[in-house]
């Protein structure tokens, strides 16, 4: 199994791997031992519920009752998004005997839908609205579980970290504010062995994207008057302003990141520093840049003395370095497109651009997550990461340490020699 985020290939046995897994889990609640063949992202989240005192026989807890749970969850982001993940999910629950929900970032189910039987039966291990399934009150389980470690993750049967969920197989995926890169809570779709297939993680994945898409449409109008700017993994910027896409020149694509880190507005001779290497520039060259730049734009959106934009700018780098600042690891590595306009040596872009990898790459480091880890490894920007390939080789399943291991050789004695 190459995915660590799945929990059974399609090909896998699931009764002899519950078996396994059940020996595995009176192991560790017994003796504080992990064993094979406990997924690492199932082995730590194990040691997180132990930490938390969970105790293997015990039960959500309610967080909400009646009263609270209505006006909560009507005034909650992840309402706008419903609609989307029924459309998406509901039948797909009912007729698979599954049930769908929603909780908040804290792991307060909002929503707890799909199947009648399977409802009831939910009810018995608390898994109802309100009741609380975040790691450190219910264990591992994979709406818990998604939001502890930012990822989409599927839990199958003895995984569960509480004896009286490991019937049921659960598949869930975290779900962002799609402006500020914050975890808003989670989407899961929960039955029985059924789920125990890569297809149902993909497919919660989906409907979360869906659904973040959507709240991106239904952002509120104020934060619709502004531009959106796409400069990671593109030479040439891409504008989004007034419903008109333009695809700009590196040189103005170098001008219109600069202004977009300077909304209160940069004046002719700093912009100049900042955008040429060539000291022989003059104001002249600038100015004539800027003229074009404004005829392309339209009227009223570039301002002079200070330059600057009429609107607030989007910009697809400010949205890694908001969600990196929220610790929202994961969708910041899910934003980032790639170095930002690699091919300009503007002193001011240069900067950027290793600032915002930098960060990415300590707190990608910093997680040790062997999934994200290896995306950046296995990017066009990383592939000569060492310090990256270092961290994947130091987290990653046995079976593959020897291979990373070799790449790790092979670079650092490229970049010695």
């Amino acid at each position: 199994m190459t995915d660590p985020w799945v929990a059974l290939a399609a090909d896998a046995d699931p009764g002899e791997r519950l078996h396994e897994l059940r020996h595995a889990h009176e192991v560790f609640t017994s003796a504080g031992r992990l064993e094979r063949p406990v997924r690492t992202v199932v082995g730590e989240s194990w040691r997180r519920s132990a930490r938390a005192r969970v105790s293997p026989d015990g039960a959500a807890l309610m967080d909400l009752d009646a009263d609270d749970l209505e006006p909560y969850r009507a005034g909650h982001p992840l309402a706008r998004a419903m609609p989307v993940i029924r459309e998406l999910m509901s039948a797909y629950a009912t007729d698979g005997e599954h049930l769908l929900a929603v909780c908040d970032v804290h792991g307060r189910l909002l929503w707890v839908e799909g199947h009648a039987a399977a409802r009831r039966r939910a009810g018995l291990m608390n898994f109802v609205e309100g009741a609380r399934w975040a790691e450190s009150v219910a264990g591992t389980n994979a709406p818990g579980t998604a939001i502890a470690v930012d990822r989409p993750v599927q839990v199958f049967a003895a995984e569960h970290f509480l004896r009286p969920v490991q019937q049921w197989t659960c598949a869930a995926a975290p779900l962002h504010d799609p402006r500020t890169g914050r975890v808003l809570g989670a989407v899961d779709i929960t039955g029985g062995d059924r789920l125990a297939h890569p297809h149902s993680l993909a497919f919660v994945q989906a409907v979360a994207r869906a659904a973040e898409s959507q709240l991106a449409l239904l952002a509120p109008a104020s934060a619709g008057h502004c531009v959106q700017l796409s400069a990671l993994g593109r030479d040439e910027a891409l504008l989004v302003a007034g419903g008109r896409k333009v695809r700009l020149s590196r040189r103005h694509s170098e001008i219109l990141v600069v202004l977009a880190r300077h909304p209160e507005g940069i004046g002719g001779e700093e912009l100049l520093v900042e955008l040429y290497e060539d000291e022989s520039v003059t104001p002249v060259t600038l100015r004539a840049e800027l003229s074009r730049l404004r005829r392309l734009l339209g009227p009223g959106l570039l301002h002079s003395r200070p330059y600057r934009l009429a609107v607030p700018v989007d910009a697809d780098f400010d949205t890694v370095a908001r969600r990196l600042a929220s610790g929202a690891v994961a969708a910041a590595l899910g934003a980032y497109g790639g170095p930002l306009l690699p091919g300009s040596q503007a002193p001011a872009v240069v900067r950027l651009r290793q600032r915002i990898a930098d960060q990415l790459r300590a707190a990608l480091i910093a997680r040790g997550d062997p999934g994200l880890l290896a995306d950046w490894a296995y990017s066009p920007w990383g592939e000569e990461d060492l310090p990256v390939w270092q961290a994947l080789a130091a987290v990653a399943p046995a079976g593959h340490r020897a291979t990373l291991l070799a790449r790790v050789r092979g670079l650092d004695a490229e970049q010695r020699g």
